[in-house]
């Protein structure tokens, strides 16, 4: 293991165009599709709200998580969570699936009560299962076939997925000493989830963790590449996105209930974060889909 590139030189992206619409339900390809276009190398960057899980079936490379260089082997599972640095080196011709599901749907099938979240924000490199590759498998060929049910029946492969993963990063990981750095961050993304639509601040945040504002938001930065207050209002415009999509309510409606008193303030907050207005980003996703 060897360390990458300087976390500051690290840039942001998103395979979709995340300014302007979602992906389909989850999307899917080989390795070698997107490798080929790029020589086989995808320098270090992040992804503000996708989450990516790699399977390499055959051949290999070296994958940098977090500025950290790890072999990359046969058989082997990269989890990436949203925010994340990462990057990858494949030898050609290397083999095996790539699974990225955008975090609207990681609200739609991850139950907050059950840990998963908290585990599959962990990036981790782990040998592979044969239900892993199974799953990843039949995602793959559901998601080429455009066949009635597609939708749910990506979902609930993309659940299982995701359990699988989180169930093998928690069995390898060691239970740590004391308060670290994680248990801070583990708590902030409980409270984010439970007072978000009140609209909390920095400050309120900090303060029921029992911590200074800067420190709060020195944790983000280092752990996502982004501020408190950025994510803060991530998970407002998130759940925003994921109601514009996955619901028929007036987009009044919508700000009412994310807490926002006036719906003009809540199109120009969502527009600056976007790029689309509301209602404009509704029309995209539903044209293209």
């Amino acid at each position: 293991m060897t360390r990458g590139p300087a976390s500051r030189s690290i840039q942001s992206y998103n395979l979709f165009g995340e300014s302007g619409d979602l992906p389909d339900v989850v999307h899917c390809e080989t390795i070698a599709a997107r490798s080929i276009l790029h020589n086989w190398e995808f320098s270090p960057h992040r992804h503000a709200r996708l989450h990516q899980i790699l399977c390499v079936e055959r051949g290999g490379g070296q994958a940098t998580l977090e500025g950290q260089v790890y072999p990359l082997r046969p058989k082997q599972v990269v989890n990436v969570p949203i925010g994340h640095g990462h990057g990858f080196s494949f030898r050609k011709g290397t083999q095996g699936w790539v699974v990225t599901i955008a975090a609207e749907m990681l609200d739609e099938v991850l139950t907050p009560s059950e840990g998963l979240r908290r585990v599959l924000a962990r990036s981790a490199l782990f040998r592979s299962t044969a239900k892993i590759r199974a799953a990843m498998e039949q995602i793959f060929v559901e998601f080429a076939e455009r066949r009635f049910a597609r939708a749910h029946v990506l979902r609930g492969l993309s659940s299982v997925l995701l359990g699988l993963v989180a169930r093998e990063i928690s069995a390898k990981s060691q239970a740590p000493d004391g308060v670290t750095k994680a248990d801070l961050l583990d708590r902030f993304e409980a409270l984010l989830e439970q007072h978000y639509l009140e609209h909390w601040t920095v400050a309120d945040y900090a303060r029921a963790l029992a911590i200074t504002p800067t420190h709060l938001s020195r944790l983000t930065r280092e752990a996502s590449g982004y501020s408190t207050s950025h994510l803060i209002l991530e998970r407002i415009v998130r759940e925003a996105r994921r109601n514009l999509v996955y619901t028929n309510m007036p987009i009044s409606t919508i700000a009412y209930a994310l807490g926002f008193d006036d719906p003009a303030y809540f199109s120009r907050l969502f527009s600056g974060a976007t790029g689309l207005s509301p209602s404009g980003f509704r029309d995209k996703v539903q044209g293209s889909a």
